[in-house]
Formats: C-alpha cells, sequence, structure tokens
C-alpha cells in the first residue's frame, strides 16, 4: 500500500473513532486522475526549465529543454556524410551504366550511403530526447531537478498532475455495500463550506479485515479550487437514515 492509500485508510480509522460516519460526512482525499514523474531520456546539461512549480501547460508542451549543441553538430556531419555517400552512390551507378564501374563497387557504394543514412536518422532520435513534452494537459506538482545541472539517464526531472479529472478516495463503512452502488452521487464539502459534487466511480473488490471499511473513488467535475491532496468531507445524499 502506498502513502496516499496509507494516508486515506488512518482518515478512515480516525473517523470511525471519532463517529465522522455520521452526519458531518467521511473524510476523503483528492487525487488526480493521472500523474507521472517525467525522467531524462539523455545524460546532459539542463538548458532551461519552461515551466515552474504549479504552473499550468497544455499537452505537448516543452517543458524541459537540454543544451543539445553538440548533438546538432554530430547531426550537421553524418547529413554531410550522407550526402557524399549517396553521390557517390550515384556516380558509381551511373560508371556502372558506361561500364566503368562494377557491381561489387556499386553494391559497396550502396551500402555505405545506406550506413550514413541510417546514422543521421540515428542522431535525429537522439536529438528528440532533448525535449521534454507534457503528455497531456496538467500541472507541475513538484521540480526534481535545476537548469544548468547535469543529469544522468532515467534522472526524474519533474512531477506532473492532471487536474482536469479529479478523483476522490474515501473508505466507508463495509455496511454501505448493502445501498452503496458506482454511479451514487456523493456531495463533498471544503473546511471554508464551499460544496462540491461527484459520483462514486469504483468500489474496492476487498473488505479491510482490520477496520471492516471498503475503499471507495469518485470523479469529481473540474474545479478551480480543489487540488490533488485537499481533504474533504464526504456525504451521499441517497444515503439511507
Amino acid at each position: 500500500m502506498n502513502s496516499r492509500l496509507q494516508y486515506v485508510v488512518l482518515l478512515a480509522l480516525a473517523g470511525i473513532a471519532a463517529g465522522a460516519f455520521a452526519d458531518e460526512g467521511t473524510p476523503a482525499i483528492i487525487v488526480a486522475g493521472e500523474e507521472a514523474v517525467l525522467s531524462a531520456q539523455m545524460a546532459g546539461r539542463i538548458e532551461k526549465f519552461n515551466v515552474g512549480l504549479g504552473a499550468s501547460f497544455a499537452a505537448g508542451t516543452v517543458l524541459v529543454e537540454f543544451d543539445c549543441a553538440e548533438r546538432q553538430a554530430q547531426l550537421d556531419a553524418a547529413k554531410a556524410e550522407s550526402l557524399g555517400a549517396r553521390e557517390t552512390h550515384l556516380a558509381k551507378l551511373r560508371l556502372q551504366g558506361l561500364g566503368a564501374a562494377g557491381e561489387l563497387e556499386v553494391t559497396t557504394a550502396a551500402a555505405a550511403a545506406g550506413k550514413a543514412a541510417a546514422q543521421v536518422r540515428l542522431i535525429n532520435s537522439q536529438i528528440a530526447y532533448c525535449s521534454v513534452a507534457a503528455p497531456y494537459a496538467g500541472r507541475v506538482a513538484k521540480l526534481r531537478a535545476k537548469s544548468s545541472e547535469t543529469v544522468s539517464v532515467g534522472q526524474p526531472l519533474l512531477e506532473i498532475v492532471n487536474v482536469g479529472g479529479l478523483k476522490a478516495t474515501m473508505n466507508v463503512p463495509s455496511s454501505f455495500l448493502q445501498w452503496l452502488r458506482p454511479g451514487a452521487p456523493v456531495t463533498f464539502k471544503s473546511p471554508g463550506g464551499q460544496s462540491y459534487s461527484g459520483k462514486v466511480s469504483r468500489l474496492n473488490a476487498r473488505i479491510d479485515g482490520v477496520s471492516q471499511t471498503i475503499e471507495v473513488e469518485a470523479l469529481l467535475g473540474r474545479s478551480r479550487d480543489l487540488i490533488p491532496g485537499m481533504v474533504l468531507d464526504a456525504s451521499f445524499p441517497k444515503r439511507p437514515q
């Protein structure tokens, strides 16, 4: 069980002890619909971060850029070599047509041209790693590196969350299974008194044997006020009295 779920369980256990499953509501923690740790796919020096902590971004936005001057120079050299190898191959073909070049010479030139072209594709694929783009729209939750820092392959750079599809997780008494089903409405209330609506999306397939509670997940509508990590009070309008 990860730390987030442990936190939810602790909230639920505390709620049971304090009678939190009464009218005042059930503690629920807000989580992102999607979250990810973006890592470096190449070793090198970070040129700059285009986003800061908490910043919003669209899908495809370049979040981090690496210094790739050396790889760009390698690409230019590879393109020049590929061009030369292709022209040599074409020249050999023309000479073969005149009877001045043999089949082996033409084959060797073709192989050299193919190898040079493959080198261009390889460096192009490496240059694609010089920038880290957002896989979806979201916000920056944590920066794990800094501009001008040299990182290795696989080193975490930043954590992002998709706040467009927020969820809430909570633990309710197993007795709720008598009436609680996916699609059931849920009302959430912040400590400041603001209300938000949601619907139950999933129920865990297993009851916790110690607390006799079951984990429930609910989908929330988009709201600028809600961010992952917030704790709200959840209540079920259609709960039998």
